[in-house]
């Protein structure tokens, strides 16, 4: 877990670090957070060892990450579905359309 969300967290670090306000600290909580939902998503059962539900998780990389970006971008901006300011216009994506890819594991 912590690999790949250190990796992640690295990841973005780059498209992020110069943006003024930048805070690797809320960056790694949001990515921490990603990291639990799409595990929580997935329903993993019981009988999964966390060495399994870790390599599982690895292919997920793509969905943690934009979730976490989404979700960082939001900062200060919590349940805002659009905005508009001095002629600006912007219009935001469904978080629940980030999880698209996440399918539960099926138990018979």
């Amino acid at each position: 877990m912590d690999e790949l969300i250190t990796e992640i967290v690295e990841d973005l670090k780059i498209e992020l670090e110069n943006d003024v306000g930048f805070s690797e600290d809320a960056l790694t909580a949001k990515t921490r957070n990603a990291y639990r939902e799409v595990k929580l998503a997935r329903h993993y059962p019981s009988t999964y060892s966390d060495e399994m539900v870790n390599s599982d998780m690895e292919q997920f990389f793509a969905v943690i990450r934009d979730i976490a970006l989404f979700d960082y971008n939001q900062i200060g901006k919590d349940f805002e579905q659009s905005h508009t300011e001095n002629s600006v216009t912007r219009s935001y994506t469904s978080r629940l359309s980030l999880f698209a890819n996440v399918t539960p594991i099926a138990r018979f």
